[in-house]
C-alpha cells in the first residue's frame, strides 16, 4: 500500500466517524419516534338475550289439490297459470249438457211421482167414506192405503234424484276451495277427466295459500328442555313456548328482520333423529316467502341479562381463540382472551374475559407491536395538536 492510498483511507474513516457522531447527536436531540396513537374505550353495558339458530323451510297453511267431482270433457279453463285466486273463483268448466239432461229427467220423474201421489191420496180419501158405509172391504181399504204410502216414497226418491242431479250439474264448474296461488294446469281443455270420490280422479291443478305462511324446523331434546324451563315462570307454560316471538332471515339476507310467532310444537320426538318439530307463523302480504324455501330462524334461549360489548373491529384472532387488546397504566397493550357472544346493536357481545373498566383498543390495532408503548386516546376525545407527543404527522398535499 502506498503512502497516498494510506492517507486517503484515513480521510474516509474520519469522515464516516464524523457523520455517525452527528447522527447520534441528532437522534439524542429528537428523542426517537413517538409511540403510535390508538383509540381506546371502555366496554359498553347492554341487555342481551341468548338466541339459537335453526334451519328450516316454509310450508303453506292450506294446500289443496283441485280435482273434478264428475267425469266429462274439460270444456274451458278460467285462470292463468301461477296467478292468485280467491276462494270460490271459477277455475274449470266441464261439459254441462249430459248433466243438464239428467237434471231435466229427474225433474220429470219427480212430477210423475207427485201425480201418482195425488191420485193415491184422492183414492184413499174416497175409500175412507166407502169403508164406513160398508161398500168396500177392509182389505181393499188397506190396499189403497199402501198405494198412497208407495206413492209418497216414490216422491221422496224422485226429489233425492233431483238434488243429486243438481249437485252433479253444479260440480261441472270447478271452483277454488281456498284463496292462494294456483300452479300450472295439469290437463288441457278438450281432454276427458275422471271425477268422483275415489283415488283415480284426475288432478287438475294445485292451490297453496300465501298469507300467512308457516315455517317448520327441528331442535334437539336439550334445547326443548331449556325452552321449557325458560318458560317455567310464565302463565303459558302449558303451551310449551307456543306464542314465543321469533326472528327469521332468508339465505340472501344478513340480518334477522322478519318477525313471527311459534304456533305449534309437536307432541312426540322423532325416534331416528332425536328431535322434535316446531312451527312458526309469519305474515306474507307481499308474497316474499314461498312454500319449500329454506331460511334461518332465531329462537330466544334465555331471559334478558346485562353483558359487555365492544366494536366487532376490536376483536382479534389467534387460531381458534379470540382476543382484544387492553391498555394498562404503562400504556403497553396486552391481549385478553375473550368468549364471544352474538352481534347486537352493531357491537359484539363479550360473555367472558373482560372487565367493564378495561381500556380496549377499538381503533389502530395495526399500529400495535408486542411490548411497545402506545399513545391511548379516549374515543370521542379531541386529537392532540400537531407537534405534540403522539400526534400524527400532517398529511402531505
Amino acid at each position: 500500500m502506498t503512502a497516498k492510498s494510506l492517507a486517503r483511507g484515513v480521510v474516509v474513516a474520519s469522515l464516516l466517524g464524523l457523520l455517525a457522531a452527528c447522527g447520534e447527536q441528532k437522534q439524542q436531540q429528537q428523542g426517537g419516534p413517538p409511540p403510535p396513537p390508538v383509540t381506546v374505550a371502555n366496554p359498553k353495558s347492554i341487555k342481551v338475550v341468548d338466541k339459537d339458530d335453526y334451519v328450516g323451510r316454509f310450508v303453506a297453511v292450506d294446500s289443496v289439490e283441485v280435482r273434478a267431482r264428475v267425469s266429462g270433457q274439460l270444456e274451458k279453463i278460467h285462470f292463468t297459470d301461477g296467478q292468485m285466486v280467491k276462494q270460490g273463483d271459477l277455475l274449470f268448466t266441464i261439459d254441462k249438457r249430459p248433466f243438464k239432461n239428467t237434471y231435466d229427467q229427474a225433474l220429470a220423474t219427480r212430477e210423475q211421482a207427485q201425480a201418482n201421489l195425488a191420485f193415491a191420496q184422492a183414492d184413499l180419501t174416497r175409500a175412507q167414506q166407502l169403508v164406513r158405509e160398508r161398500t168396500i172391504s177392509e182389505q181393499v181399504f188397506e190396499q189403497r192405503t199402501q198405494a198412497k204410502r208407495t206413492a209418497e216414497a216414490s216422491v221422496s226418491g224422485a226429489e233425492a234424484q233431483v238434488r243429486q242431479a243438481a249437485l252433479d250439474l253444479e260440480f261441472t264448474e270447478v271452483r277454488a276451495a281456498v284463496a292462494g296461488r294456483i300452479g300450472d294446469r295439469q290437463v288441457s281443455a278438450g281432454n276427458l277427466v275422471t271425477g268422483g270420490n275415489g283415488g283415480s280422479t284426475t288432478l287438475l291443478a294445485t292451490i297453496v295459500s300465501q298469507d300467512p305462511i308457516r315455517f317448520e324446523f327441528t331442535f334437539d331434546e336439550a334445547s326443548y328442555l331449556r325452552y321449557l324451563r325458560l318458560g317455567a315462570g310464565q302463565k303459558d307454560i302449558a303451551d310449551r313456548g307456543v306464542k314465543t316471538p321469533i326472528m327469521l332471515r332468508l339465505i340472501d339476507e344478513k340480518e334477522y328482520k322478519h318477525q313471527g310467532t311459534i304456533d305449534f310444537l309437536n307432541n312426540v320426538f322423532d325416534r331416528n333423529s332425536g328431535t322434535i318439530r316446531g312451527r312458526g307463523i309469519f305474515p306474507n302480504a307481499d308474497a316474499l316467502f314461498a312454500p319449500g324455501m329454506f331460511a334461518r330462524v332465531q329462537v330466544p334461549a334465555s331471559n334478558p341479562y346485562e353483558a359487555l360489548s365492544v366494536p366487532d373491529a376490536a376483536i382479534g384472532s389467534e387460531q381458534a381463540r379470540k382476543f382484544v387488546y387492553v391498555v394498562g397504566e404503562d400504556n403497553v397493550p396486552k391481549p385478553k382472551y375473550v368468549v364471544l357472544g352474538p352481534l347486537q346493536e352493531g357491537a359484539r357481545v363479550i360473555k367472558e374475559g373482560l372487565d367493564k373498566n378495561d381500556r380496549v383498543v377499538v381503533n389502530g390495532l395495526m399500529r400495535i407491536r408486542p411490548g411497545q408503548k402506545v399513545t391511548p386516546q379516549e374515543q370521542g376525545a379531541q386529537p392532540p395538536p400537531q407537534g405534540a407527543p403522539g400526534a400524527q404527522p400532517a398529511e402531505k398535499k
